[in-house]
């Protein structure tokens, strides 16, 4: 089998989800080619793995001072461009086309009519799932931008839906965690304002991730640039995590027990539900600003919990190999197989009253 994989690469949540799943697609001998968007090649890193990927302009959004500029987004696409590229993408080679929210390949697949799986968070959104921000510009964009005939949407939570649990992938480390050192990533705030912000709280340590050319310090804030293997140890050794409510480092924090706190990006729907969900579900605290109060409550008082979901992108990668998305009921049954017995364990827990999770994770999911 043949397949091309298409990667959404505006956020680095997506290369990671894909990075997972590959290593399984090619443990069931499947030959896949990987076509990301979304990015400039040269902002890529840590991509040898994909072996000789392709790269291609896509769509990406425009945000400033944590705010989605969606006049500014639809301004700056090249849809000339796009829709070039587009049909262009010669699909007969290939048995199967994956597009994790991929403009490029869904929309050459629907043109083609070649089935085409969408694998992400994005899709859950196809289903009933907690929503904040919600509009129907914003519907219209999620049901929209990279469609599929087949959706395997991702979530923390199944809500009774037919959504598959997070493809996360944890690094463990014999170091133990650091106490009051706090990894802080916020790809879509002011720099400025984020050293404004981590000054006030002297007492921990933060690591912050970002555009930084070298390692730098400032008292108790460090800055490092973006490195996949530091920033995976650092997130193991942290007590907690700051970042805005992307969907990838959320699972990542979730499943090694990390006390979570987000910053959705303002005016966007899916880090606005995220944040929501999270919310609702007893996972984190959010705040739609960098607000000093929130943060103080979440450091001296949040208590996180640690969910072990099972091995998704393994259950996914047997999926195709099979060819589930031809057998009738085989969807069905892997949702269900994989929201069994998930591991629930309370790290810590100062103050039981601080919130609640008003959901069972693991109850099975009820598919609809």
């Amino acid at each position: 089998m043949k397949i091309l994989y298409g990667v959404q690469g505006t956020g680095n949540g997506h290369i990671s989800r894909a990075r997972a799943v590959n290593k399984y697609l090619r443990q069931y001998k499947i030959e896949v080619d990987f076509l990301f968007s979304g990015r400039d090649r040269e902002k890529y890193f840590d991509m040898d793995e994909f072996g000789d990927w392709r790269s291609h302009r896509g769509l990406s959004f425009v945000h400033q001072a944590g705010k989605l500029k969606l006049t500014d987004t639809l301004r700056e696409a090249s849809l000339s461009t796009l829709i070039r590229d587009i049909r262009k993408l010669d699909l007969s080679p290939y048995d199967l086309v994956v597009t994790d929210f991929e403009p490029i390949t869904a929309w050459a697949a629907r043109l083609r009519k070649q089935t085409c799986i969408g694998l992400g968070h994005q899709y859950a959104f196809l289903h009933d799932v907690p929503r904040r921000g919600d509009s129907f510009i914003t519907r219209s964009l999620m049901k929209h931008f990279a469609p599929c005939s087949t959706s395997l949407g991702l979530h923390w939570h199944h809500f009774g839906q037919a959504i598959l649990p997070p493809i996360a992938e944890t690094h463990s480390t014999q170091d133990p965690v650091e106490k009051n050192k706090i990894l802080v990533y916020l790809g879509f705030e002011e720099v400025d304002e984020v050293m404004q912000y981590l000054e006030k709280f002297s007492d921990y340590k933060f690591v912050y991730y970002g555009p930084f050319p070298e390692y730098q310090r400032f008292d108790h804030i460090q800055l490092k640039p973006l490195s996949r293997e530091g920033f995976k140890y650092d997130l193991a050794t942290a007590e907690g995590v700051i970042c805005n409510a992307g969907f990838e480092l959320g699972s990542e924090a979730i499943q090694l027990g990390k006390k979570l706190l987000v910053k959705p990006l303002q005016g966007q729907l899916e880090q606005l539900s995220n944040a929501r969900a999270l919310e609702e579900l007893g996972l984190a605290m959010s705040m739609d600003k960098l607000d000093e109060s929130i943060t103080r409550n979440w450091l001296q008082n949040f208590s996180s919990q640690k969910i072990q979901y099972n091995n998704v992108a393994k259950a996914i990668a047997e999926w195709i190999a099979q060819g589930g998305w031809k057998i009738e009921g085989s969807k069905e049954a892997l949702i269900k197989a994989l929201w069994r017995h998930p591991s629930t364990e309370v790290v810590s827990r100062e103050e039981p009253a601080l919130h609640e999770t008003h959901r069972s994770i693991s109850e099975p999911a009820q598919v609809a």
